[in-house]
């Protein structure tokens, strides 16, 4: 079987009884992840058929993937570093745009615990399309548990998004958040992972 899609690893892992909510769980879709080889271009190509879930807008609390062309990408003063291929939850609409909570700019074990404090303002605890986020920039900047949000936090336009957005189903979170799907532009993984816990102190 071809890891790397949501789907395949979803599959195995209900085949093999992993519950989704465990932190054995994270594990073990941390370690189907790290065997994907498929980079994001072909990740989207694949899942291109699944219509129902490539839609034109996002809401706040839902998450997300898409394709990115940074607006100041040639100016490294203002941004020495940024990721082509974003995984966001948006927490702020705006005219032009949406803030939103990247998760790959923490490394993976990281990622895990931040979507494990966020799980607790979800709406419900289905973990199905009726599942979203009840997330504010306000409600995260005030809670110490969400301290991991800090360098997750980017501004998106969307006049700069070069695809339809990808809606990930809250089944899919825990996996999604491992996929190595991120594409970093002026920067290594490491750098990245580096200057973000400079943030989080």
């Amino acid at each position: 079987m071809a890891v790397g899609t949501f789907e395949s690893i979803f599959e195995k892992a209900k085949q093999q009884g992993i519950s989704l909510k465990t932190r054995e769980a994270l594990q073990w879709y941390r370690k189907e992840a790290s065997m994907a080889t498929k980079d994001a271009t072909i990740l989207i190509k694949e899942d291109s058929s699944r219509l129902q879930n490539q839609i034109n807008r996002t809401s706040i609390g839902r998450m997300y993937m898409f394709y990115y062309d940074a607006k100041h990408k040639n100016d490294r003063k203002k941004l020495p570093f940024w990721d082509r291929f974003p995984l966001i939850f948006p927490i702020e609409l705006y005219p032009d745009g949406f803030l939103g909570i990247n998760f790959h700019y923490l490394p993976p074990i990281q990622r895990a615990r931040l979507l494990d404090a966020l799980d607790n303002i979800a709406n419900n605890k289905k973990f199905d399309d009726t599942t979203k986020l009840k997330v504010s920039y306000q409600l995260l900047k005030s809670a110490s548990q969400f301290k991991l949000f800090k360098p997750c936090v980017k501004r998106y336009l969307s006049s700069h998004v070069r695809s339809k957005y990808m809606y990930v189903a809250p089944n899919e979170w825990p996996m999604a958040i491992f996929l190595p799907i991120a594409k970093w532009e002026g920067a290594t993984a490491s750098t990245v992972y580096k200057n973000s816990q400079e943030k989080i102190k």
